[in-house]
């Protein structure tokens, strides 16, 4: 693999947290900022607002429509397998983009980045030691837990002629992808941290905290 570009040294610096959705990790990352003054780059946002452009000027690169797919064919006439290999397939484009933001940033601490497109496979040449990165996945308890109580994990709504097939196979895609990332985590000595929702987030942002103590300074005195 060719060296991936980083001027500043922004990306070998960096923490990571990746893993599966609906595991926290936006809210841990949160946490970790607020009490060791890091700066903080939640993937999903950047993605999904951020990235339009490029993924469009892809689209036109390919040949292909530049509106976005139905959502008809994404959701419902689809398979949560399907889904799930789309996704995979999708993660290495979009993570150079993602690579990009990251670049553009400057801080005086850590950077912290997290969000499931943060690949440990995609994310593990650029670290000089494990301990920069962990992958959070929810166990299906949990899973179930935010589901039913986060008004976005929430079902998908009208918009679909079976919006129960499309929130299965949301769930389904999510936990395929979930447990793809822990397996490769795994593979690559990359710590999977599997949260069941026996612990609060301050909790859970404990640990997080101790596996990159090496890298960040002491929290704040409240």
């Amino acid at each position: 693999m060719s060296e991936i570009w980083d001027p500043f040294g922004t990306l070998h610096r960096a923490l990571w947290i990746g893993g599966a959705q609906w595991a926290g990790k936006s809210t841990v990352a949160r946490i970790l900022a607020h009490r060791h003054g890091l700066t903080a780059y939640h993937y999903d946002y950047h993605d999904a607002r951020g990235h339009q452009d490029r993924r469009i000027a892809r689209r036109v690169a390919l040949g292909q429509p530049t509106e976005d797919p139905d959502p008809e064919t994404v959701w419902v006439h689809t398979t949560a397998e399907d889904m799930a290999a789309e996704t995979l397939a999708g993660f290495p484009v979009r993570f150079t983009w993602a690579l990009d933001d990251l670049r553009a940033l400057s801080s005086g601490r850590p950077i912290l980045a997290e969000g499931w497109g943060l690949r440990p496979e995609l994310v593990a040449p650029l670290l000089d030691t494990p301990r920069r990165m962990v992958v959070m996945v929810p166990t299906e308890e949990f899973r179930s837990h935010q589901l039913a109580t986060l008004p976005r994990a929430g079902a998908m709504g009208g918009r679909f002629s079976d919006p129960d097939r499309a929130q299965a196979n949301r769930i389904g895609r999510d936990r395929l992808v979930g447990e793809d990332a822990a397996h490769r985590a795994a593979v690559l000595g990359i710590r999977v941290l599997r949260v069941d929702g026996s612990r609060d987030a301050e909790s859970i942002a404990d640990d997080v905290a101790d596996h990159f103590a090496p890298f960040l300074a002491p929290a704040a005195s409240a």
